[in-house]
């Protein structure tokens, strides 16, 4: 195939190109940068000029593709809710090059959209479309595209990570370094769901290979990582002290990180690894925050 990838010089989008090269795909890669040019040639990918507001750039770019792979998004948390409306706007435009062909369009949503809000982890045969994370934005969008005959599946993603980055716990670390303590909220005993980037970047690829219509994929790799465990790592590496805050305390010691760091995000990806005989075999979300700190 030929796979249209947006952000595919980021964090997780560079490491499907890869995993897509590697098993004998073609990749047209979307980058706004000369340097991000240079990088996707270098790796061995066609670059493809735009960027998520130039809708037009995502239109051309799926039309010279057999399917698309959308994990671009903006990362700018401030900016949060406008953000998850211009990724509707992306994912709409690349639907619209799509409809009608059986070419496959996965995109990105995250594993929070599966929470039935009963305290059990998040699932793929739900999407609760009341959950108050304007990302919902993104399936709604993805929804629209497969009433308009557009072969759509989603993947849903949890903490992804390395030794270098590791999700919104990246900016956990930041918040630590500038207060001088590393926080939890309550009893820290909410989880977050993880995955190594490599495992996530092979299910982005089983997912646009199987092309089930209306799909929804969890790359989750482990269901819960306790908080207050991710918090204690960050204090051990940081030399800073370990504290738990209250909620109203959280908020403004996190700043917009405290929407999320006292939820549970718990995910199931069972079915996931059923559908597709995905198995993860990557570090975990301790180990790799481990090696961030030289703690390992």
């Amino acid at each position: 195939m030929r796979v249209f990838v947006t952000g595919a010089t980021g964090f997780i989008g560079s490491a499907i190109v890869a995993e897509l090269l590697r098993a004998g795909h073609r990749v047209l890669g979307l980058t706004r940068s000369d340097t991000g040019v240079q990088a996707l040639a270098a790796a061995g990918a066609e670059p493809h000029r735009g960027n998520l507001e130039d809708l037009d750039s995502l239109r051309r770019g799926a039309a010279q593709s057999d399917g698309v792979i959308h994990c671009a998004f903006d990362h700018d948390f401030s900016n949060f809710v406008a953000n998850c409306e211009k990724d509707s706007r992306a994912i709409a435009a690349l639907g619209d090059a799509l409809a009608g062909s059986d070419r496959p369009l996965v995109v990105t949503s995250g594993t929070g959209m599966g929470s039935a809000g009963h305290g059990q982890p998040a699932t793929e045969d739900v999407f609760n479309v009341e959950h108050p994370n304007a990302r919902k934005a993104s399936e709604l969008a993805a929804g629209a595209a497969a009433a308009n005959g557009v072969n759509v599946s989603v993947v849903r993603l949890p903490q992804v990570h390395d030794t270098t980055r590791q999700g919104l716990v990246t900016y956990a670390t930041a918040v630590a370094r500038e207060k001088g303590v590393s926080a939890y909220v309550d009893d820290g005993l909410n989880r977050f769901a993880a995955a190594h980037v490599l495992d996530v970047a092979r299910l982005y690829r089983l997912a646009i290979e199987k092309s089930e219509p209306g799909a929804r994929y969890h790359a989750v790799a482990e269901e819960g990582v306790p908080f207050r465990d991710i918090a204690g790592v960050i204090g051990r590496g940081l030399s800073v002290p370990l504290v738990s805050l209250s909620p109203e305390q959280a908020a403004t010691h996190f700043g917009w990180l405290g929407m999320f760091a006292g939820l549970d995000l718990a995910a199931s990806g069972a079915q996931t690894k059923a559908w597709l005989d995905w198995t993860p075999a990557g570090p975990g979300l301790i180990e790799d925050l481990e090696g961030h700190f030289g703690l390992r």
